[in-house]
């Protein structure tokens, strides 16, 4: 097989792998009510629960008519804006520092 081919197949292959990976995590969506809608927030009224979200106008132009009352359907994912590690160690010296009444 030509060398050349080989590698646009390989090229191909981890171009397509590597945006698989980079489109985000799993998708999640929930149906409810808009309780109250503002450029850039959307709370969402589902039962006794309220999920608010924070919405980029551009992305949902056209799509879906934000307002109270209507109901909506929205697709979401899930991303970490900060994650802090705690060690293990600094946890114990706490509980040890702290004085027992």
């Amino acid at each position: 097989m030509n060398p050349k081919i080989i590698c646009l197949l390989t090229a191909a292959s981890l171009t397509l792998n590597g945006a698989l990976f980079a489109a985000g995590g799993k998708t999640y969506e929930i149906t409810g009510t808009v309780a109250a809608a503002t450029g850039s927030t959307l709370a969402v009224q589902k039962g006794m629960e309220k999920y608010e979200f924070a919405i980029d106008p551009v992305t949902i132009k056209g799509s879906a008519e934000l307002k109270v009352g209507s109901t909506v359907t929205v697709t979401y994912v899930m991303s970490a804006t900060k994650i802090e590690g705690a060690s293990a160690s600094s946890s114990k010296e706490e509980t040890k520092a702290s004085p027992t009444p």
